[in-house]
Parts: structure tokens; sequence; C-alpha cells
């Protein structure tokens, strides 16, 4: 009866871990909703005005680089909760 329990709440351990690190891969899809969004308004407003868009370049790729380190945060918290915890 005891080692059932012991088995029963092992299993739920690693099913909670899958789906933590399921979760926070969902981070990843917001970061590629996210890059879209910025090269996609990016390119819209260098059409517009393409004197300015030299100066709104640096931001940009700013912008990008934070944007790529949150997916970068987002896959290594998975893949701690995967094969550390």
């Amino acid at each position: 009866m005891a080692g059932e329990a012991i088995e029963i709440a092992k299993q739920t351990a690693l099913a909670g871990k899958y789906i933590g690190a399921g979760l926070a891969c969902v981070g990843m899809g917001g970061v590629g909703v996210g890059l879209g969004t910025l090269f996609g308004n990016f390119l819209s407003g260098a059409l517009r005005n393409p004197s300015a868009a030299d100066g709104q370049r640096g931001t940009m790729l700013l912008t990008f680089a934070l944007t790529e380190a949150l997916g970068i945060f987002s896959l290594l918290i998975a893949l701690l909760l995967l094969f550390v915890v």
C-alpha cells in the first residue's frame, strides 16, 4: 500500500515537471509573435518614412536582442525543469 502511494507521488511529480516545462516553452511562442510584430512595424514605418529608418535601426536591434533573450531564458527554464529539478 505504501509502495503504491510512493510510486503515484513520483509519477505525479514527473507529470508536473513535464507540464511545467511545456508551460515554460509557451514563452518561446510569445517571442515569435513579438519578433514578427517588431519587424513588421519597423518595415511599415520605414516604408512610410525612409529617411527616419536609419535613426530607428539601433532601437530595433536592441529590442530584437532583448526579445530574443527572453526566448532563450524561457528555453533555459524549460531545460532546467526537465533535467535539473
